[in-house]
């Protein structure tokens, strides 16, 4: 693999405007998009138990691939919400851990967790009787 297949597109470092007229600078959108997206949020729940080796995440984190696992620990680790420390072995051994910004998240996180396991079995009702009274939807 190329030094630049795993490159993450720099952007503006300031966060980018949430669209709303009275508030046009909060940033909402721009940090949920990090912090909620899927992968990110499997990260962050996984090294909430302590560091992590690339390999071990890889094999916690059902699914993801080397790039995005890639991406997704740099964009954290850009955000602040994660640490990458280089050891100085041959070869190099690198850990991810939740920096104390990260590690405020978790709350949440697990707070989410917890409300769709509550709720897991009443989604999957809602969306099966959706399902039989809307057959030719293709909402997945």
């Amino acid at each position: 693999m190329s030094p630049t297949h795993t490159d993450v597109p720099m952007a503006p470092a300031e966060l980018d405007p949430c669209g709303m007229p009275d508030h046009p600078d909060c940033g909402i959108r721009d940090v949920l998009d990090r912090v909620g997206d899927k992968w990110s949020v499997l990260v962050v729940v996984e090294l909430a138990s302590g560091p992590r080796r690339f390999g071990e995440l890889q094999r916690a984190v059902d699914g993801i691939s080397q790039r995005m696992l890639t991406l997704t620990v740099r964009r954290l680790e850009r955000d602040g919400l994660v640490t990458r420390t280089v050891y100085p072995t041959v070869p190099a051994q690198v850990d991810y851990r939740l920096t104390d910004t990260g590690a405020s998240l978790t709350h949440l996180v697990k707070a989410l967790a917890d409300w769709s396991l509550r709720h897991r079995e009443a989604i999957a009702a809602s969306r099966h009787l959706y399902d039989q009274t809307h057959p030719d939807h293709d909402i997945r």
